[in-house]
């Protein structure tokens, strides 16, 4: 039973469990696409079909990583097909446990709202929105905000953060941002939201 049912790794030079960061990463980017895809239709159509089967997947692939075991989920398994000839990025389990915990928590939240009592509620856009921020986050930027929490809650100091935050280092030249890239980046982001407005919008 042990052999199945456990969370995080044992790998040799570590102190403690550790996950693939790099499969953890394509697993948020695989679900972030789908659901992305789901909520833009639902909110086109109104039709709620997808997201009621996306919602229960999400929940079962999130179920599966806290409770079973994570290299039992789908969306990690597949994740980490595309990963398996990249070097492991190791970090440890127990911040991914408390972030993955979150994203069930919403998940069985979604699900109740959604596929049960198919409730038209505002709160189940602010979880989606969560949702899809969550996992943009981390599949986009590496930053993995449910990490980010456990390390600020937790007592003992983190180990093994995501992109080695944890660690206390300052930025290298290449790095760090000038007045001219912060300039070009806001009116970047200022032309993408024209622009996604107005497709959202059409």
């Amino acid at each position: 039973m042990n052999k199945h049912f456990y969370f995080g790794e044992v790998v040799d030079g570590y102190a403690v469990r550790v996950l693939n960061e790099r499969e953890a990463r394509a697993g948020a980017g695989l679900l972030f696409v789908f659901a992305i895809l789901s909520f833009l239709y639902a909110y086109r159509t109104m039709d709620f079909r997808y997201t009621s089967i996306f919602i229960t997947f999400f929940m079962v692939d999130f179920f599966i990583r806290v409770l079973v075991n994570p290299k039992y989920a789908p969306s990690l398994i597949v994740g980490r097909f595309f990963v398996a000839r990249q070097k492991p990025e190791y970090v440890g389990a127990a911040q991914k446990r408390f972030a993955w915990s979150i994203g069930l928590v919403l998940s069985v939240i979604m699900f109740w709202l959604v596929v049960v009592l198919e409730m038209m509620t505002p709160i189940k856009i602010y979880i989606c929105t969560a949702c899809l921020i969550l996992l943009f986050s981390e599949t986009a930027f590496g930053i993995c905000i449910g990490c980010v929490l456990y390390n600020l809650i937790h007592k003992t100091p983190p180990t093994l953060c995501p992109g080695g935050v944890c660690e206390v280092r300052q930025k290298e030249e290449i790095q760090r941002i000038n007045p001219i890239q912060a300039t070009i980046a806001v009116l970047a982001l200022g032309v993408a939201g024209f622009f996604l407005y107005g497709a959202i919008h059409a």
